[in-house]
């Protein structure tokens, strides 16, 4: 695939999870094996089936809707997008990908975070995304945080 179809399925792909929140649009653009880990806190998948359940029960439901998602740099090939964006939301649900028992904090969170992207048979492969985890602990006040 060229870069610009690379990242025209990237952004089919966010609109799935963020602006319809349609687990099945999401997973279309994805390989069988595709695999997404959130680095920091090790939640993620491999696999549709396994992905299905994730996105639909764990990571799509528990966006904040204020999320807001701002690119600052983005690196496209014809295999791979690398990625880096500003996130800012309220921790207005708990989000047990992001920070895993902790309830809903109503805290505002600012970070950056850094997302990798492959691309194999034309759809997307694998997904890991980076963030500071001690930074968010930091901003909603917890004991290992502060």
């Amino acid at each position: 695939m060229s870069a610009e179809e690379n990242v025209r399925l990237w952004l089919a792909h966010l609109s799935g999870e963020f602006s319809h929140h349609d687990v099945e649009e999401s997973l279309a653009t994805m390989i069988e094996d595709a695999t997404v880990c959130h680095v920091p806190t090790g939640s993620g998948g491999t696999g549709k089936r396994e992905l299905r359940r994730y996105y639909r029960d764990e990571f799509i439901p528990s966006i904040p809707d204020d999320w807001t998602h701002t690119l600052t740099n983005r690196l496209v090939t014809e295999s791979g997008i690398a990625e880096e964006a500003r996130l800012r939301f309220h921790h207005t649900r708990q989000m047990d990908w992001f920070l895993p028992g902790i309830p809903a904090t109503g805290k505002l969170i600012e970070i950056d975070i850094v997302i990798f992207v492959e691309f194999r048979n034309g759809l997307m492969a694998a997904e890991r995304i980076y963030w500071d985890q001690a930074a968010v602990l930091k901003q909603i006040g917890t004991k290992s945080g502060e």
